[in-house]
C-alpha cells in the first residue's frame, strides 16, 4: 500500500463563536492509501480543545504509514485498527478515525460498494442536519435563521454561553421569530452554572428548543446526569462523553449522548456506542468538528442510527474542497456511489 497525506487551510465563511473560543480556520490533514489502482482518503482536522495541533497530527499520520506497510492489503489493514492492533499506543481518536476513514473508502472501492454496505445498512442514509448558528447578536441571528429556513433547513443548532445568560434567551428568541417552525437546539458548550441551567431550562422549554447539549462544565458527569433527570428538556452529554467508558457511565440518565467520530476515534467506536446505548433511554446524536466533506461523509454513512443529526461542519467553510454528501438544502445523504462516495471538486 502506499501512503501519502497532504495539508490544506480550510477558511470559514464568517467566523464561528462559540463560549470558549472563536475560529475563522482550521487545518486538515488528508491521508491517502492507494493499492492496486483504488485510492481511499481520509481527514484528521486540528483541534485546540482536543489537544490536536498540526505538527502533532502529520508526525502520528507519519507513524500511522510506518504501521500499515505491514499489512498486505487495506481489509487485513482495518481488521487490525478494529481489533486496537493498527492505533495502538494511545493513538488520538480523531487521527484514528482519519485512518479508518480511509480504509473503508478504499475497502467499499475495492469490492464495489457503498460503506453504509460495508455496515449492515442497504439503503443510503439520509437525515435532515442542523446548522449552526454562533454566539452573535439577536439581530444576526434572526436573519441567519431566515435565510436557513428559506434554503431547506428544518432544524437549527443555537450556541450559547455569553457571560450574561440573557443574551443567550434573547437570541434563541431571535430564531423562533425568524424560523417559527424549526427545530431548535442549543450548544452552550459547558459554560452555564448548574444554577443559571436550572433557571433557563423552563425558558427554553416554554420557546420550543427540543434539546440541550452539555450545559454544564464537563468533568462532573455525575451532576449532569442528575440535572438531567429532572429537566424539562432532553439534555444531551457531548464533552462528558468523550468515548465508551464514558457513555457507559451516562447510558440510561441523560436523554442523549453526542458522539464525533473525531472524538471517539471513528466508525468501528461510533457503533459500539451506539450498540451500548441501545434500549436505554439514552439516544444517539451525531455530530462533528468543522470539516469537509470528506471529513464529514463517514458519519453520513451511520445517519440512520441517530436521532439528532449534526452534520454540517462542511457547510461553515468558504470553499469545500470535496462534494458527496449534500447539505446545503438542510439533508445530508450517502450516495450508492462505492466507498465513501466523495470526489474532489474540479481543480482540487
Amino acid at each position: 500500500m502506499k501512503i501519502s497525506q497532504r495539508t490544506v487551510r480550510l477558511q470559514l465563511t464568517e467566523p464561528l463563536r462559540i463560549s470558549r473560543s472563536t475560529m475563522a480556520a482550521r487545518d486538515a490533514f488528508w491521508l491517502f492509501i492507494e493499492y492496486e489502482g483504488q485510492l481511499g482518503r481520509g481527514e484528521a482536522v486540528t483541534s485546540v480543545y482536543h489537544g490536536l495541533e498540526a505538527r502533532t497530527i502529520e508526525r502520528l499520520l507519519n507513524e500511522v504509514a510506518g504501521d500499515l506497510a505491514r499489512f498486505g492489503d487495506p481489509e487485513t489493514a482495518l481488521e487490525a485498527l478494529r481489533t486496537g492492533e493498527l492505533t495502538a499506543n494511545g493513538m488520538p481518536p480523531a487521527v484514528t478515525a482519519a485512518v479508518e476513514s480511509a480504509l473503508l473508502d478504499l475497502a467499499g472501492k475495492r469490492a464495489g460498494v457503498p460503506v453504509h454496505e460495508l455496515l449492515g445498512t442497504t439503503a443510503p442514509p439520509s437525515a435532515a442536519t442542523a446548522r449552526t448558528i454562533g454566539i452573535t447578536s439577536p439581530k444576526h441571528a434572526e436573519t441567519q435563521a431566515a435565510r436557513l429556513v428559506r434554503d431547506g433547513f428544518s432544524v437549527l443548532k443555537i450556541k450559547a454561553g455569553t457571560p450574561d445568560p440573557a443574551d443567550d434567551v434573547k437570541r434563541v428568541r431571535a430564531v423562533r421569530a425568524a424560523a417559527p417552525h424549526a427545530r431548535l437546539l442549543l450548544d452552550p458548550n459547558g459554560a452555564w452554572t448548574l444554577a443559571t441551567t436550572e433557571r433557563l431550562l423552563p425558558r427554553l422549554a416554554e420557546l420550543g428548543v427540543g434539546a440541550v447539549e452539555q450545559p454544564i462544565a464537563p468533568g462532573d458527569p455525575e451532576a449532569l446526569a442528575k440535572l438531567a433527570e429532572r429537566s424539562p428538556l432532553p439534555l444531551i452529554a457531548d464533552e462528558d462523553a468523550v468515548g465508551y467508558e464514558d457513555a457507559r457511565r451516562l447510558a440510561g440518565r441523560v436523554q442523549g449522548i453526542n458522539v464525533k467520530l473525531a472524538k471517539c476515534g471513528g466508525v468501528t467506536a461510533a457503533l459500539r456506542i451506539a450498540e451500548l446505548i441501545e434500549g436505554t433511554g439514552t439516544e444517539l446524536m451525531l455530530g462533528c468538528l468543522t470539516a469537509s466533506t470528506l471529513g464529514i461523509a463517514p458519519a453520513v454513512h451511520l445517519a440512520d442510527r441517530a436521532r439528532w443529526i449534526d452534520l454540517d461542519g462542511h457547510l461553515l467553510l468558504a470553499h469545500d474542497p470535496f462534494t458527496g454528501i449534500g447539505g446545503t438544502d438542510g439533508t445530508v445523504r450517502a450516495s450508492r456511489n462505492p466507498g465513501l462516495g466523495v470526489r474532489p471538486r474540479t481543480g482540487e
